[in-house]
């Protein structure tokens, strides 16, 4: 007796917790296929961590197979799918091509970089989207401390000493607070430093404050936490041209700098503009449960999926991991009651507040509405990060614990390189080589 087939595109926050919730709810009465890129669930608010040498990059990579015992992956981008054959048409990482059928389909497919028409950014500028951009960023602000302290020239330390992060909501946040950190720490590693500049680290962003989206109390906190680190805060300032050497602010200052990082938001993945549905802002509209009009065989969640918020009528929900892990299990939820396995359920849910990691003991949070800094906040943000991980928790905490005690392994391993992490990707999970396997979008 054949079993119906559930194909799951997209393992991030969304896509993982509807594999899951599929596997204990249906035990084995429906095949579960997940399709995905990498054979891991990434963490994504920790990266920042990894990319500042505090964590090891398997500490944010939660194996699927290990954790989804239940779940077959099946590794690969998906190019197309075809509706009216209920296909699903993917590229294997070795170039390969093949085909899913599905008599089910959840599209969890996320978002990529967000890309704005500013010259020169596509060009010069790196996303953190993903793990190959984390490495990158990691080897890229080493490198640039060790040629910098190894020049005679005031003019290029300054340059290669300057690092310019645009966007301030939470993973710019996040990245600029981490990184002043860790060239801290690197400039203390470098004997031949001696009495040169402190490394500098920029913030932009067009909105009026920090962390624009969240609670007014939360951006405070992280502006004085930044602030008082060494962090040149500038709002109501964006990036008018970039270039190989620097990039021109929009009030006509010039930034010495060979270090841009890109983190102004999020677009849905390409893949859901081309299905030919209705889309909102590029995602996928759905009904309050998760189902695409029309085509009752099709699920969508997270940064994909346009979902109403019953909180804020006419609204639709944010791309935040919250609602896309808590959508996930929706949707697993909805598809296995479409199989006749138990009923439907309606999304809806509350902020249960946020959560900034500004690095050491400081933090900026609001659980349950509130507000906290310092470090309880700092306390409550890390426990926060152990009970959402699916796994790792004890080698997250040991990396944590060491960091407290240790100055952290300040080496390029040198296995990513530039040209393989493009701001302009629909996969930035994917380190991309010339003439590979790369999706167009």
């Amino acid at each position: 007796m054949n079993r119906p087939r559930v194909v799951i595109v997209g393992a991030g926050f969304a896509g993982y917790q509807a594999a899951r919730t599929l596997s204990r709810t249906l035990r084995g009465k429906a095949e579960i296929v997940l399709l995905n890129p990498t054979d891991y669930f990434l963490y994504l608010p920790l990266l920042p961590q990894v990319a500042a040498g505090v964590l090891e990059p398997r500490r944010v990579t939660v194996s699927l197979p290990g954790t989804l015992p239940r779940v077959r992956l099946v590794l690969g981008e998906a190019g197309h799918v075809d509706l009216a054959a209920r296909r699903v048409h993917y590229t294997d990482p070795e170039g390969g091509t093949g085909d899913l059928t599905y008599d089910r389909l959840v599209l969890a497919v996320g978002s990529v970089n967000k890309l704005l028409p500013v010259p020169g950014v596509a060009e010069y500028a790196h996303g953190f989207r993903g793990m190959p951009e984390a490495l990158f960023l990691r080897d890229h602000v080493t490198r640039q401390i060790e040629m910098a302290a190894a020049t005679g020239d005031a003019a290029e330390c300054a340059s290669r000493c300057t690092f310019v992060v645009v966007g301030a909501g939470y993973t710019g946040t996040e990245v600029a607070a981490q990184g002043q950190m860790f060239t801290d720490e690197l400039v203390r590693q470098q004997r031949a430093w001696r009495e040169r500049l402190r490394p500098r680290w920029l913030l932009l962003d067009i909105a009026d404050r920090v962390l624009p989206d969240l609670d007014r109390r939360l951006s405070t906190t992280a502006d004085r936490v930044l602030r008082e680190r060494g962090v040149d805060v500038r709002t109501r300032t964006s990036v008018k041209h970039a270039g190989p050497t620097g990039v021109m602010l929009d009030d006509g200052e010039f930034i010495d700098t060979r270090t841009l990082v890109w983190c102004v938001g999020v677009r849905p993945d390409p893949l859901v503009s081309e299905l030919g549905l209705p889309v909102e802002r590029g995602r996928l509209v759905v009904d309050p449960q998760l189902g695409v009009p029309g085509h009752p065989d099709v699920f969508a969640c997270g940064d994909a999926a346009a979902v109403p918020d019953l909180t804020r009528p006419g609204q639709f929900t944010p791309m935040t991991a919250q609602h896309a892990s808590r959508q996930g299990k929706v949707a697993g939820r909805n598809v296995a009651a479409s199989l006749g396995h138990g009923e439907r359920q309606t999304y809806e849910h509350h902020d249960m507040g946020f959560a900034v990691d500004l690095g050491g003991v400081k933090a900026a949070a609001n659980p349950m509405g509130v507000p906290l800094s310092g470090p309880l906040a700092g306390a409550v943000t890390r426990g926060y990060h152990l009970a959402a991980m699916p796994g790792n928790r004890v080698r997250v905490a040991a990396d944590w614990m060491l960091d407290a005690v240790l100055s952290r392994q300040a080496v390029q391993l040198g296995l990513v390189r530039e040209w393989s992490v493009p701001l302009d990707t629909a996969s930035p999970e994917l380190a991309h080589a010339p003439g590979g396997p790369d999706r167009k979008e």
